[in-house]
């Protein structure tokens, strides 16, 4: 069982507490926030399987935010760690072949995803942590291999039910309807909705939420439209919360087909904000540098940089100076 958040107290906060606090955070879809630790914690990591792990959910959460540049230089990082046995070698698999498939890469993907596969077993841990087969499934499917990846979704669905890992089997019935086309599809992804309830799984249930939208949209019925707008806002507000820009993409697009408009983007980047990046934002637009900020919160000057960056790409700005018209008044 993984730890919860706040469970490790400071002196015991270890490489592998504050890792095993991120991969709850992660879990819960609190991408922001174990970014945060992450960047936080890495440096302090003791040892290669330590530091493969920290570096491989660092790559896991830019990609979910969009950072494909910043994912792929940590992916160069990862090369020492490739041949490591057991999960943290799994990991580092995992996460080259997720660099690779969001690069366009399907048949590099499906490479490193069935090397991740040969490194981990079917536990239901290492099945939520490394789970290869749905990535390697997805790489298929864009390879035009559609037989290879229905056979391989099928093989998931399989693993995750002898886990008995509820969250597992959410995920792979996801893969699943990707892989199966048809009638079938919206079955699935509804066994998948009920299978995380109660889980708290805010990203995977936005993305599964999504994926039924857009099959509920292709019925002209008033009250499969109805659903999925229903399904599109909750995971819009989710996604703009936590800066998931291309879940966010997918389900705009999908509003504007059924001819809803999105809510007001400022207003809605500003909600976007975690409270740490409200923090260093308003210090910085009182006019203090970087290192000042830094001492007034007590964290790294690295850090400071690190949530002004997410600043600037939330608020669409590109300096300081814009800051305080930006924010506007202060809360």
């Amino acid at each position: 069982m993984l730890a919860a958040e706040g469970s490790f107290p400071p002196s015991l906060r270890t490489p592998w507490a504050a890792l095993a606090t991120v991969r709850v955070l992660m879990r819960q879809g609190r991408i922001t926030e174990a970014l945060g630790q992450l960047v936080a914690e890495t440096a302090a990591a003791r040892g290669d399987e330590e530091r493969a792990s920290m570096i491989a959910a660092t790559i896991d959460c830019h990609l979910a935010r969009g950072d494909l540049s910043e994912a792929t230089a940590l992916r160069d990082e990862l090369t020492p760690y490739l041949d490591l046995p057991g999960l943290p070698g799994g990991l580092a698999h995992h996460a080259a072949g997720e660099v690779a498939s969001a690069a366009g890469n399907p048949e590099l993907a499906v490479e490193h995803f069935r090397a991740a596969g040969q490194l981990v077993d079917d536990s239901a841990d290492h099945l939520d942590l490394v789970p290869w087969r749905s990535g390697a499934v997805l790489a298929l499917v864009r390879a035009g291999l559609r037989r290879a990846a229905s056979d391989l979704a099928d093989a998931h669905l399989e693993a995750a039910l002898a886990s008995g890992s509820s969250y597992a089997v959410a995920q792979a019935l996801r893969t699943m309807a990707t892989a199966h086309p048809g009638g079938e599809r919206l079955a699935i992804l509804r066994r998948a909705r009920a299978a995380l309830a109660g889980l708290g799984a805010d990203r995977l249930s936005a993305q599964i939420d999504t994926d039924l939208a857009g099959l509920l949209l292709l019925d002209p019925s008033t009250t499969a439209t109805a659903e999925a707008l229903m399904l599109l806002r909750i995971a819009d507000e989710y996604a703009g919360r936590e800066g998931l820009w291309p879940l966010q993409g997918r389900v705009r697009r999908l509003l504007e087909r059924a001819g809803e408009p999105p809510a007001g983007a400022q207003s809605e980047a500003l909600a976007a904000l975690t409270v740490s990046e409200r923090r260093v934002a308003r210090l910085a637009a009182s006019g203090l540098t970087n290192r000042q900020i830094a001492e007034e919160l007590v964290v790294t000057v690295k850090a400071v940089e690190w949530h002004l960056s997410h600043v600037y790409r939330k608020l669409a700005i590109a300096s300081r100076s814009q800051l305080a018209g930006a924010l506007g008044a202060p809360n």
